[in-house]
């Protein structure tokens, strides 16, 4: 399957600012990326600098001068990713709360529902009941609402709906994580965030939007929760997002989605 992504982001600064990108693909062993990544300020072509982050993912460093900066970022992704070995550090990191996923808090809650659901039918069962007690509002949820405020107002975008699976499944003693993703046939378009969960013998994708084709998903960021794979972040100053436009499209057509099979993020 050969994928070709790309986004589109105008920043505002008001002084000298350093902000944190994170719009490449990860460079997963299996696949193949032609990208280009270009900085452009109000007077010339400004550096990136590279730093690497957890499951082959790229945080890209920018300092912006003040006034306008255009950054655009696309790729061509190809091939299949390596399935990774299992680590045991990352199962314990991602079987804890974290900030937008306080699993510790949904112990009695998530075993009400979902503590007689067999092992092979759980990543099925959370996706569904997250995926139909909540309601797809975007403007609905603000950037510091967790799990617990996405459950109790029955709304949200992609991020409250991983953030609250991710926070059932860690409550059920299940690895769960955040994924940030460009997604073919995602509508409306935008960065989309889905879960990968740890069941038996690897990471399986778990996306309750049902918003695009999990086998065409293409990874950018990957962590505890929406805190680590934000596609910006202000690290210094003060820089305002005053336009994105991203673009994923599968170049060979978008693949058939069964939700009750397991897939794994390609």
């Amino acid at each position: 399957m050969t994928r070709s992504v790309g986004a589109e982001l105008q920043v505002s600064a008001d002084a000298e600012s350093e902000i944190e990108l994170q719009l490449a693909v990860a460079r997963s062993p299996g696949l193949t990326i032609e990208e280009e990544l270009v900085v452009t300020g109000p007077w010339g072509r400004l550096s990136a600098s590279e730093v690497s982050t957890p499951h082959h993912g790229r945080m890209h460093l920018v300092t912006l001068p003040p006034g306008l900066t255009t950054i655009s970022y696309s790729a061509t992704v190809a091939g299949q990713a390596a399935v990774p070995a299992p680590d045991p550090l990352a199962l314990s990191e991602y079987r804890r709360a974290s900030r937008y996923a306080t699993s510790d808090t949904f112990g009695g809650y998530a075993q009400s529902e979902f503590g007689d659901v067999a092992d092979d039918e759980l990543l099925p069962s959370v996706s569904a009941w997250v995926g139909t007690r909540l309601a797809y509002v975007p403007g609905s949820s603000g950037p510091t609402d967790g799990a617990s405020e996405t459950l109790l107002g029955g709304a949200g975008v992609c991020r409250d709906y991983a953030h609250l699976v991710i926070t059932l499944l860690r409550a059920l003693g299940v690895p769960a994580r955040l994924v940030a993703v460009y997604a073919p046939g995602c509508d409306p378009m935008d960065f989309h965030a889905v879960v990968e969960a740890y069941v038996t013998d690897g990471w399986y994708v778990v996306d309750a939007t049902a918003l695009a084709p999990r086998s065409s998903l293409v990874r950018i960021a990957t962590g505890r929760d929406a805190a680590d794979t934000a596609f910006m972040s202000t690290a210094r100053g003060h820089a305002l997002l005053t336009y994105c436009e991203v673009s994923a499209v599968a170049d060979d057509g978008l693949p058939d989605d069964d939700l009750f099979r397991p897939v794994r993020l390609a």
